[in-house]
């Protein structure tokens, strides 16, 4: 997650008020931020679901005793910030209880939904358990909006869950996700966003991973990616001016972190170093590190998009323990620093800051979770590549089978280690 307006907030501070820069701000505790699919059931199909979720009940999901047993597990771990997720999580009957037990023990709450649940019922309810944020998706204006999550008349319920939302004072946000489809409309949402007062945007890049694999074809392609970057840091740049306190930040593609760099340089040139000192010290993708997923069957993942990868399952042993374990193989390579990436990536002599980027889309795509990541959208020399025979990745064609090798130790030739792996979460 990459956090815009701080750093656009630095750049237009005069060089006599601002202080030092700080190394990366620590979470609360010293464990991750945990994104819980407390539920797989949702009541929209959306085109770029990673959790690939349905309007059906799910068998073996965890019920309330073990989500409040493992709250226990990830407060010991040192877990401060709880993100509830789904599917729908309002389609959890207990999910508020969850939400009040959580607040109660002192972690930061939110609570990420589509918004069309949201009647006066369920945001009394929202307000009454005091979640810290409350994000809605809106990816692009009505027709585009309800063609990409399968149900008319969609746009208008988020719409009106947020304002509902608003008016009952809790803070609200939206979610974008760019794709070919949907980045027509990001200047209307934009002024959608000024004109409801949203206190957060959050921009996501479409990762492959469940139903945003199948529709990769759709992603949005690096010139247009460039030009929403483009709109995003230009509107950024306007609301910090004008101090509207509006958040803007962007997901799953760190090389955003290396695209402001260039975007600041045409613009604040005399303040590209201290920039370039910050990100290095935010230091670009968290998977494995500062992020987790548990699924809606206890399952825990380096990430939301890494559900093809399982760790270990929080009924059979403790969240901390499984975290701390690198006997896997692929939380070995996202634990080291710098990570053991290859192709374009490895050779970046931005690697420091953005990490080496998104590992799924490379999985995905090669079959290798250390190939360079495909998403990266800046050029071989925005990166300091000049060898024209740098070797590059094979890229599968859309439609074809990737036929992965195993997950192999860091420094391993493939095929010759693997961990074990399983298939997508179902029931």
């Amino acid at each position: 997650m990459f956090r815009l307006s701080r750093y656009m907030k630095d750049l237009v501070t005069p060089p006599e008020a601002t202080a030092a820069p700080a190394r990366r701000p620590a979470p609360l505790g010293s464990g991750p931020v945990v994104i819980w699919n407390l539920i797989r059931r949702c009541n929209l199909t959306c085109r770029h679901c990673y959790s690939s979720s349905a309007d059906t009940d799910f068998a073996g999901e965890l019920t309330t005793a073990e989500v409040f047993r493992v709250m226990d597990d990830l407060k010991d771990a040192g877990v401060s910030v709880l993100i509830l997720s789904g599917g729908e999580p309002l389609l959890r009957p207990d999910i508020h209880d969850i939400g009040a037990r959580a607040k109660a023990m002192g972690f930061y709450v939110g609570l990420s939904s589509n918004g069309t649940l949201m009647d006066t019922d369920a945001v009394t309810a929202i307000a009454d358990t005091g979640y810290d944020y409350v994000g809605i998706s809106l990816d692009g204006m009505r027709e585009t909006h309800d063609a990409f999550r399968r149900r008319e008349g969609a746009f208008d319920a988020s719409l009106a869950g947020l304002r509902a939302c608003r008016a009952a004072g809790i803070k609200v946000g939206l979610r974008f996700t760019i794709t070919e489809h949907t980045a027509r409309d990001l200047p209307r949402l934009l002024d959608l966003a000024a004109d409801e007062a949203v206190d957060k945007l959050y921009f996501s890049h479409l990762n492959y991973a469940g139903r945003g694999n199948h529709n990769r074809a759709e992603d949005a392609r690096h010139r247009l990616t460039r030009s929403v970057m483009d709109t995003i840091l230009d509107r950024c740049l306007t609301d910090t001016l004008a101090g509207s306190g509006r958040e803007y930040v962007t997901g799953n593609n760190d090389a955003d972190a290396l695209y402001m760099l260039r975007w600041a340089q045409q613009r604040f040139p005399t303040r590209m170093a201290r920039l370039e000192q910050i990100l290095r010290r935010w230091g670009g993708n968290a998977s494995g590190v500062g992020i987790a997923n548990i699924d809606n069957l206890g399952i825990v993942h380096p990430d939301t998009m890494w559900w093809t990868h399982a760790l270990g399952s929080v009924r059979d042993r403790r969240f901390g323990d499984i975290w701390a374990d690198t006997s896997d193989p692929l939380m070995a390579g996202l634990k080291q620093r710098p990570r053991p990436v290859g192709g374009r990536c490895g050779q970046c002599r931005h690697l420091a800051i953005c990490n080496g980027n998104t590992r799924t889309r490379a999985y995905q795509l090669t079959g290798d979770p250390w190939a360079e990541d495909p998403g990266c959208y800046l050029t071989d020399a925005e990166i300091g590549l000049t060898d024209s025979s740098t070797q590059r990745v094979q890229v599968l064609p859309f439609g074809a089978t990737p036929r992965p090798a195993p997950i192999t130790a860091p420094g391993t030739a493939p095929g010759t280690a693997s961990s074990p792996r399983t298939g997508e979460a179902r029931a």
